[in-house]
C-alpha cells in the first residue's frame, strides 16, 4: 500500500519544493522588476512551449541519459523502452519527495512551463530558441516511433 502524502516527512518535503518554487518566481519578479511584461502570450508560444515542456520533462524524468540527475533520489525499476527507464522514489525523509518529482513528468512540467513562461518575459529569444529545439527533438521522436511501426526488415 503507497504511503500517505500526508505522512510529516513527505509535508514538510512538499512545503519545502513549495517554498523553493515560490522564491525561484519571487527572484523571477525582482529581476524583471521594470520591464514591461506581456499582457498575453501567443498562440505560436504557447504550443510550441507545450510540446517543448511535455518533451523536456520526459527526457528529465525518463530519458536513460539523465539516469545521474535522478539517481540520488530514485531506485531503477526496468527499462520502458525508447531509451526510457521506469523509476520509483527512495525511501527517506530528505530523497523520497524530490525522487517523486523528479522521476514525474507530470510533476516536473509546472517547474518548466513556469521557467519558459519567465523566459519568455525577460529573454523571449533565447525561451523560443529552447522551446522550438525540444519541440523539434519531440516532433523527430514521433517520426522516429513511426518510421520504426512501419519499416520492414
Amino acid at each position: 500500500m503507497p504511503e500517505t502524502p500526508r505522512a510529516p516527512h513527505r509535508i514538510v518535503g512538499y512545503l519545502t519544493l513549495l517554498s523553493l518554487y515560490g522564491g525561484a518566481l519571487g527572484a523571477a519578479a525582482l529581476i524583471g522588476r521594470g520591464r514591461e511584461m506581456p499582457d498575453r502570450y501567443g498562440v505560436q508560444d504557447l504550443v510550441v512551449g507545450a510540446v517543448a515542456t511535455h518533451k523536456f520533462t520526459r527526457l528529465l524524468a525518463k530519458d536513460g541519459v539523465t539516469t545521474p540527475l535522478r539517481a540520488p533520489f530514485t531506485q531503477f525499476e526496468d527499462n520502458a523502452g525508447s531509451a526510457e527507464v521506469n523509476e520509483h522514489p527512495r525511501e527517506g525523509h530528505l530523497t523520497h519527495v524530490p525522487g517523486e518529482v523528479l522521476s514525474c513528468p507530470f510533476c516536473l512540467a509546472p517547474w518548466v512551463a513556469t521557467a519558459y513562461a519567465v523566459g519568455l518575459a525577460l529573454n523571449p529569444r533565447l525561451a523560443r530558441a529552447w522551446a522550438s529545439t525540444f519541440a523539434v527533438v519531440a516532433g523527430s521522436d514521433w517520426l522516429q516511433q513511426g518510421y520504426a511501426r512501419v519499416r520492414t526488415d
